[in-house]
């Protein structure tokens, strides 16, 4: 039996497959208490009529919507111009194309917060990812009594502490790109740090301490700046130290930088100041992105596998919409790439 016109019914795969309308309905909506040999009719049946469920009425009944949210509350500015959140995207998208989920990405911060938060609460999604999360972003406290949430990154606020997320260390892998530094010969090591509302400038912030001071407690003399993760913030926190030593010696030959957009706005001020990397100043970034092996002459980074660690957030939800219970905190491992700038 074809169908020769209009939308194929529920009814009609019932009538083709020789089974009843509740058979189909458990068979489409995942159920595993269907005999195989009517499963099977039911699916060619299906598949004869091009049958497509209807979403909404499989939400209705099983209060499932079956779409993830990505939320990344930044500007669409930063989101399409930083390239750490397109593989991230792309690992989560990896991690659902084998499940019934569709992906919903979210750019809060064009909206609202109290609309992103109403949108999340009004049954439009099972669950919810958030990456780049900001400290004094309040949005999402007490929403995981009412959705499930992971985050792309230790939260700061601690109202979220008891929340699941998947992160890499980032104060063992800031020590890890200090020390690297200090074991080709560099004795006067800076830091650019990133936004310190966020657990990425912090933790690194302190990675770095721990190894230039012997300990994570700020000194009123020490070499660092700050930025805000952008190229042009990296450079202007170059300009910064590199004014520290107006009329007298460089105070500094070597700098670990909290990301690599800052470390190509650093090294472009070395090179405009006349200063040679790694001759005079030896630059390790970190995220290891695109900007890393295009920079002149190539940076030395940490790698942070972006796109795994949104497919291991997406997996982690999955597994807790689907009532397991995986590990509340997880930790990508990274690693040193060591290119000529150090």
């Amino acid at each position: 039996m074809k169908n020769t016109g209009g939308v194929p019914t529920l009814e009609m795969v019932a009538a083709v497959a020789g089974v009843s309308r509740a058979t189909v309905s458990r068979v489409v909506n995942g159920s595993t208490s269907v005999a195989p040999e009517a499963a099977a009719a039911v699916h060619a049946a299906v598949a004869e009529l091009n049958y497509v469920p209807n979403r909404v009425a499989r939400s209705l009944a099983s209060r499932r919507t079956d779409v993830i949210a990505l939320i990344v509350p930044e500007s669409t500015s930063t989101v399409f111009a930083d390239p750490f959140f397109a593989p991230v995207v792309r690992g989560v998208a990896r991690a659902l194309s084998d499940t019934d989920y569709t992906l919903n990405l979210l750019i809060a911060s064009e909206a609202r917060p109290e609309k992103t938060r109403r949108y999340l609460l009004g049954g439009n999604v099972d669950g919810a990812l958030v990456v780049s999360h900001h400290a004094e972003d309040h949005s999402y406290v007490g929403l995981g009594d009412s959705l499930p949430i992971v985050f792309g990154g230790r939260p700061v606020n601690p109202e979220l502490a008891d929340a699941h997320y998947v992160d890499v260390d980032n104060q063992a892998s800031a020590r890890l790109a200090t020390s690297h530094l200090v074991d080709i010969g560099r004795h006067r090591i800076a830091h650019i740090a990133g936004r310190q509302d966020m657990p990425a400038g912090i933790d690194r912030l302190t990675g770095w301490r721990s190894v230039v001071t012997g300990d994570s407690a700020p000194r009123p003399d020490e070499l660092v700046e700050f930025g805000d993760f952008t190229q042009e913030s990296g450079a202007v926190a170059m300009q910064r130290l590199l004014d520290r030593a107006t009329g007298g010696p460089l105070a500094f030959d070597a700098v670990f930088v909290a990301n690599d957009q800052m470390a190509a706005g650093a090294i472009r001020v070395l090179h405009e100041r006349g200063l040679s990397v790694p001759g005079d100043v030896a630059v390790v970034g970190y995220d290891d992105d695109t900007f890393a092996s295009t920079l002149t002459p190539p940076l030395t980074t940490v790698h942070q596998p972006s796109a795994d660690l949104g497919a291991r957030m997406a997996e982690v939800l999955v597994a807790r919409l689907a009532g397991r219970n995986p590990p509340r905190h997880t930790l990508i491992p990274t690693h040193l790439v060591v290119r000529a700038s150090a």
